[in-house]
């Protein structure tokens, strides 16, 4: 077998794949991260890093870069359920605030990030298949070339080749249950994340960039057909629910064009020999709790450490990977669950009402649904019967 140039190459170089690189690059690792975009390049997001994403940056050192674009911090999260709203903070003492920048913005970051830490980048290539030696992986081959390496890293999305080429058996899958659509309105001011829940509707509104707002909207994925035609049409029927927010909006204007996507839900076994994956080539969950990129960032920090582990020889592959899954799914599987529950769409029921109701006003309790929301608490501390109980009793 030829010996590997490489420790790790990384294939994907967006919110998973850069980071994985950069932090793998810093223990001294050698590391090739290839993507087939350019960079800056727009892809379609929810843009929003929750408190725990905007955390992992301060710890990389990013986040004054990112503050640096002019992306508002957010510091409040509103749920309007229609007959009443629950606002409250969604971050910590140390990490207090969401941003939502744009991704040609972000991803510049995390890129130049990586290439400061000594990882090799090629842009615009595209890996055409995996090496195998032997049913284990050990390099790739695209542009004419083949590179080597101890392991090779999915970080290349939904469609990921990797997973693709190795066959990730997914568990815990299902359909698409929503479809999105969104743009950038500007005379619309907000320094809240602005999360509206309807029956069969829901959106969401967050500053970002030069003075604009992001505006998502969204409808179950069985109508997609129904509506494919009239997206516009469809968003300001479904915004007509709110009659305050209808009238913001009617005074804003949109800058740019409606796009939009529709998101599968999975696991997949993230790692085999010789390979692995990271972000969502290895976990997608549909976009209404905008968790993406926040657990991109976390999953890269995970796959870092069980890197190391193995290719320092502290610990064998298997089991160094076996960890990564784990901890990747405790931390994510309940999220994930609430997920699905939330983009069902379906109006709540009598004791969720009844939660819901028994908090509103209450501050604290509703700083605790904040937090629930954008990750900072796992659902089973916050639906634990004791912490019910205090917070309705304020």
């Amino acid at each position: 077998m030829t010996e590997a140039t490489y420790d790790v190459i990384v294939v994907g170089a967006r919110c998973a794949g850069s980071p994985l690189a950069m932090l793998l690059a810093r223990q001294g690792y050698r590391v090739l991260l290839l993507d087939r975009q350019t960079f800056p390049s727009d892809t379609v997001s929810t843009h929003v890093i929750h408190p725990p994403g905007a955390s992992a940056l301060q710890r990389w050192g990013l986040l004054d870069q990112v503050v640096a674009t002019g992306c508002p911090p957010v510091g409040r999260y509103s749920f309007d359920f229609g007959p009443l709203t629950l606002a409250g903070a969604p971050g910590t003492p140390d990490s207090p605030y969401a941003y939502a920048p744009r991704r040609t913005l972000l991803d510049k970051i995390l890129l130049d990030a990586a290439v400061a830490a000594g990882v090799e980048v090629r842009e615009d290539f595209s890996v055409e298949e995996l090496v195998f030696d032997d049913g284990k992986v050990t390099g790739i081959r695209g542009g004419g070339v083949t590179e080597r390496s101890r392991v090779v890293v999915g970080a290349d999305g939904r469609n990921s080749v990797v997973a693709k080429a190795v066959g990730a058996p997914a568990y815990e899958d299902h359909a698409p249950l929503t479809v999105g659509y969104y743009s950038y309105w500007s005379n619309l001011p907000t320094d809240t994340f602005e999360a509206y829940s309807r029956p069969g509707r829901g959106w969401a509104v967050c500053p970002t960039n030069d003075g604009l707002t992001l505006v998502i909207g969204g409808w179950p994925h069985a109508e997609l057909a129904e509506h494919r035609d009239d997206v516009e049409a469809t968003l300001m029927e479904t915004f007509a629910t709110s009659p305050a927010f209808t009238e913001r909006i009617r005074d804003a204007k949109r800058e740019e064009r409606i796009v939009g996507a529709s998101v599968p839900n999975y696991f997949r076994v993230p790692f085999g020999d010789g390979w692995a994956l990271v972000g969502d080539a290895g976990y997608s969950r549909d976009f209404i709790t905008a968790q993406g990129i926040t657990d991109a960032f976390l999953d890269a920090e995970h796959l870092a450490r069980a890197l190391d582990e193995t290719l320092s020889g502290t610990a064998p592959f298997g089991e160094a990977l076996a960890g990564y899954q784990s901890r990747r799914d405790a931390r994510a599987m309940p999220h994930y669950q609430m997920t699905l529950g939330i983009a069902s769409l379906q109006p709540p029921d009598e004791q969720m009402i009844g939660l819901v109701s028994a908090i509103a006003g209450k501050q604290p309790a509703m700083d605790a649904f904040a937090r629930l929301n954008s990750g900072v608490t796992p659902p089973a501390e916050f639906f634990a019967p004791e912490n019910i109980g205090k917070l309705v009793a304020g």
